[in-house]
């Protein structure tokens, strides 16, 4: 493989994703983080995400068994100075982001890559605190990693070719594929898919339909894989919320980025989607 030993920095719901997905995949992975809870919880996630991977995969028990032992788990700021590349999928904070970075960057050699799977941050602002912002790129994966097959590969302003080209070579070796964008708020697919779901909020909000109607409408008219509130609920409308508020602050409070007050309303009331067990539709299988 491309990279054979990787560490990837933050066990939260994206960083245990892609854990899975590189082990999967054949390369040796350590999950890392800060916290002893947070990682004490990837390990149950990722027990209940290998039945469903390995399903999905056809893998036999051997197999599954192989990619569990491929996957270790570390509290604290790990020693990567051994690691072919660094996946970060930390909080989306800049500040916290730009010290992880200096901090990997002090360790490793040259040769190693340093990737952010950010959503919606510069490259080029966080790489601006190494001091080889050459080998820095965004790895942006969609949720859920182990099912959404396309990569976003984000080129800082100081990003060189050959690590693009090694990112793109890898992300083709986990059996997805990939695409290069240039490093802008919300990249490509954030970019287009904000205005898209605050349409559908507006619907909602001027009850032309509800919220399973509009989903059904375009799944089945609009050939769409899942509808808005579908993908919303996924994805976590916090999360959600962050990602807009980015874009709308990056492109000067542009109305087709602005917030809608839907949004804001559900997430005072805890109500965050799936992961909550309520949304615009309620789980019930969620603990």
């Amino acid at each position: 493989m491309t990279f054979e030993r990787i560490t990837v920095f933050g066990a939260g719901t994206m960083g245990a994703g892609i854990t899975l997905v590189c082990a999967g995949a054949g390369a040796q992975v350590t999950l890392c983080d800060a916290s002893p809870e947070a990682i004490k919880r990837a390990q149950k996630l990722l027990e209940n995400e290998l039945k469903d991977y390995s399903e999905l995969r056809n893998l036999s028990r051997e197999d599954s068994q192989a990619v569990k032992t491929r996957i270790q788990f570390q509290s604290g700021l790990f020693d990567c100075a051994e690691s072919d590349l660094i996946v970060e999928a930390i909080t989306e904070k800049l500040d916290v982001k730009q010290e992880l970075f200096s901090r990997i960057d002090a360790q490793l050699p040259l040769a190693s890559v340093i990737a952010s799977a950010t959503n919606t941050l510069s490259i080029t602002t966080i790489a601006a605190k190494t001091r080889f912002p050459e080998r820095v790129c965004g790895l942006h994966f969609f949720h859920p990693p182990t099912e959404v097959d396309l990569v976003e590969v984000i080129r800082g302003q100081r990003t060189a070719e050959d690590v693009v080209e090694r990112c793109r070579s890898f992300i083709g070796e986990l059996g997805k594929e990939s695409v290069i964008v240039s490093d802008t708020p919300g990249f490509v697919v954030h970019r287009c898919t904000r205005p898209f779901f605050n349409e559908a909020l507006r619907c909602l909000s001027e009850g032309l339909a509800d919220a399973a109607a509009i989903d059904k409408i375009l799944r089945e008219g609009g050939g769409f894989k899942a509808g808005p509130f579908e993908q919303m609920d996924q994805i976590g409308l916090d999360v959600h919320s962050s990602i807009t508020r980015a874009l709308w602050e990056g492109y000067a409070h542009e109305s087709r980025f602005r917030p809608h007050l839907i949004i804001r309303r559900m997430i005072e009331a805890g109500q965050l989607g799936r992961k909550t067990g309520r949304g615009f539709f309620e789980y019930r299988d969620v603990e």
